[in-house]
């Protein structure tokens, strides 16, 4: 089986292609000749996985899931949420969007967060959603060189080191991003 991921993200598309079995190969943007940003206008992280996932069937014809991630902290009332990407920017740096995070959190002692991914599958005609989300605390400082975005700074629950200092084999086991992916593979097994 073939499906489309909308994304030409090269670290996401690793991550979730070595969560899928052989059978299932992932196609990206650029595979398909999808050259344009796929708007994420949404307000919700559900929705921005809608609205890439629907752009790609209804422009290209092609079955496909999209993901949409967020990073929610609770004393932020779930900030950056939605806007993750961009916190800090339209640049959409990381390391902007941390600086700002952990300035945002200076003199919280409440520092628990959450990461939140949403997977909307199109798949002949009919649309699915998988969520996975992962709790755990942002941490003062960042540590750890592996992975992308704010893994230098989040530390799951039961677990001493960051997302950045995880293997990406360990991290896919216990992310967020891993637990919707899992229950999209579940689903196209059946």
């Amino acid at each position: 089986m073939k499906l489309v991921f909308a994304s030409n993200n090269k670290n996401k598309i690793k991550e979730i292609q070595l969560l899928l079995p052989e059978s299932i190969a992932i196609l990206s943007l650029d595979d398909i000749g999808c050259t344009e940003d796929i708007p994420e206008t949404a307000d919700t992280i559900e929705g921005n996985a809608i609205l890439k996932a629907n752009y790609v069937t209804e422009k290209f014809g092609y079955n496909c899931f999209a993901d949409d991630t967020g990073l929610e902290v609770d004393s932020l009332n779930g900030e950056p949420g939605v806007y993750s990407a961009r916190y800090a920017g339209e640049q959409k740096e990381a390391n902007d969007n941390m600086d700002k995070l952990l300035d945002n959190l200076k003199g919280k002692s409440n520092r628990k967060a959450n990461f939140k991914t949403v997977i909307c599958l199109n798949l002949n005609g009919e649309q699915h959603l998988f969520t996975g989300i992962i709790n755990g605390e942002i941490i003062k400082e960042k540590i750890g060189t592996n992975g992308f975005g704010y893994d230098p700074i989040f530390v799951a629950d039961g677990y001493t080191e960051t997302f950045a200092e995880l293997t990406l084999e360990e991290k896919s086991n216990i992310s967020h991003r891993g637990l919707a992916v899992k229950q999209l593979v579940e689903f196209l097994s059946r």
